[in-house]
């Protein structure tokens, strides 16, 4: 069967390699053009006698109905499939773009070898790499290619020989129709149920023309509409220009990213640019490339998770802190905690998460700063002995370093301990760490504002830390404004009094009902957290200098 399906194939005479060296230029482009315009006048032909060898190709069905009309293929990364609401639409063309080392052949490996899984039929023709580099690379992750039929299509050691070389004939009008045969006799050879085709460049460097190109392309389409095949076709970008034109004519295109940051692990971001007739998530979504593949964390969106919650005041085991609290915070609420280094913002959600773990309610604690031995020391010098809950995994310390985490793959792990370990509270400390991880400050309250949203519509009770810089007597400067975010806010004080520094706490804000308005001394030890009365015989202590009004210089 010819290679072309709309146009009539060139005879197997006309690709002969030709040469005639020994020819003047005059008569070398005569020759040429008498070739070349041989070939137009065969393909024109057969194209007006669809009776002709070939020219029966050019009828053919645009649909095939014995596919059904939500028939998904799974890609086999996990995450990505979320993405695409289920996978790719069967039977179509689609472009895995992205730089050299943004994964594209290793996203394609999980995709074949998915296929493998499912009982399908498998094709891997490579135009770039060997079969030893992709089995090199598959082992690398853990995979096996044994069960995937892998032909190369690379060019010939004796093509670099000087004898070789064409001397009437630009490759395009050889090379790139023997590749192109080659193509279409595999798949009719092997009839496969998925198709990957890595990578499209060196088609692209064959064809030379961008017309010529795009019509080679649009040839491919044309004879795998009728293969029932699902295709990817892999593209490194080696052009200048944004392939727009290869766009159009492919039926869904993921763009994979590479975000260089100034220092840390680079950013992975994928996109789904176009699917032609299927729903998907828009935007950009983090990704990672681990042993066993790659993984795409999806964009969160707080709309798909919403669920009605019945309003549950969450104690925090001191009653003065409660009382501060006007009872308690609300579960499905969000709480910020916020003042400068060392006041107590860590220790005050140390307690509410011990008191929730005592109630056998399960929490998250994601630290940027501070590891785990860390922390249970600290809790332990307060009172707090967290070490049998995090022994039975009610409490699951979790360290974050921003440097090495996306923030997409920060919200998955949220996602993961609130959906699959049933967590009743999760903890943020900091969003000082959690701001680094972003690449600005304005893309931060995006984020927080999504996962607040998330984790309020599961009822789960978030507390977050922020560090502001400064101590006493100066303006207290917070690294980002996340204030009207958070539902509640508990506001922490250095201020300075006979000859001591000393803590205050106070709410000042909380949006499902009243709180106490006074300011209360905070003390740190030892051996518990113990909130005073209120300060009444003081006035100007959140300015960290107040001025004392008489009565007893004891809280």
């Amino acid at each position: 069967m010819p290679w072309i399906p709309n146009r009539p194939a060139i005879p197997s005479f006309y690709l002969y390699r030709v040469r005639l060296p020994n020819k003047s230029l005059k008569k070398r482009k005569v020759c040429r053009e008498n070739y070349v315009s041989s070939i137009r006048r065969f393909q024109l032909s057969h194209a007006l006698n669809p009776d002709s060898a070939g020219g029966k190709l050019a009828i053919r069905n645009e649909v095939n109905l014995n596919w059904p009309v939500d028939s998904r293929v799974g890609t086999g990364c996990e995450g990505l499939d979320d993405i695409l609401n289920g996978g790719f639409p069967r039977g179509r063309l689609y472009l895995i773009e992205g730089d050299p080392g943004a994964g594209k052949t290793t996203l394609a490996l999980q995709f074949s070898l998915d296929g493998v899984k499912k009982g399908e039929r498998v094709l891997y023709i490579t135009l770039s790499e060997s079969r030893s580099e992709l089995v090199h690379a598959a082992e690398s992750h853990g995979l096996s290619l044994d069960q995937i039929e892998i032909v190369e299509l690379l060019p010939n050691e004796s093509d670099l020989l000087p004898e070789q070389q064409y001397t009437v004939f630009h490759p395009a009008e050889v090379e790139l129709s023997d590749r192109m045969q080659r193509i279409v006799k595999e798949v009719q050879r092997l009839r496969p149920e998925r198709l990957v085709i890595d990578a499209l460049s060196e088609l692209r460097m064959l064809a030379k023309d961008p017309l010529r190109y795009r019509r080679q392309i649009l040839s491919l389409k044309d004879f795998m509409a009728d293969q029932e095949c699902t295709v990817l076709l892999l593209d490194d970008r080696s052009s200048r220009e944004p392939d727009l034109q290869l766009h159009s004519v492919v039926h869904g295109v993921l763009s994979m990213d590479r975000v260089p940051r100034e220092y840390g692990k680079t950013r992975r971001q994928i996109e789904i640019v176009k699917l032609r007739g299927a729903p998907y998530s828009e935007g950009f979504h983090d990704y990672a490339i681990r042993t066993g593949g790659v993984v795409v964390f999806p964009r969160l969106a707080a709309a798909d998770s919403r669920s009605e919650q019945a309003p549950e005041p969450v104690s925090s085991g001191i009653a003065e802190l409660d009382a501060l609290t006007g009872g308690g915070l609300d579960r499905g609420t969000s709480a910020l905690l916020i003042g400068p280094a060392g006041c107590g913002k860590t220790s005050i959600a140390l307690q509410w998460a011990a008191t929730a773990a005592r109630r056998g309610e399960r929490c998250a604690f994601f630290s940027f700063e501070e590891g785990p031995n860390t922390m249970m020391m600290r809790a332990a010098g307060l009172g707090i002995d967290i070490r049998p809950h995090i022994a039975n995994g009610i409490i699951a310390i979790q360290p974050v370093d921003p440097a090495e985490m996306s923030p997409g793959e920060l919200v998955a792990l949220v996602q993961q301990h609130v959906e699959n370990k049933n967590v009743r509270m999760v903890v943020l400390d900091s969003l000082n760490g959690y701001l680094q991880s972003m690449p600005g400050e304005q893309f931060l309250a995006v984020h927080l504002h999504e996962l607040l949203a998330y984790l309020s519509n599961r009822g789960v009770l978030t507390l977050m830390v922020l560090a502001q810089a400064g101590t006493i007597g100066s303006p207290l400067q917070s690294a980002v404004d996340v204030s009207y975010l958070a539902d509640n806010i508990l506001l922490l004080r250095y201020f300075e009094t006979h000859g001591e520094v000393r803590q205050a706490i106070s709410t000042i804000k909380r949006r499902s009902g009243s709180h106490e308005h006074t300011i209360r001394e905070l003390k740190l030890g030892p051996d518990r957290i113990h909130i005073g009365r209120p300060l009444r015989d003081f006035q100007g202590v959140l300015t960290g200098t107040p001025t004392f009004l008489g009565g007893s210089k004891e809280s």
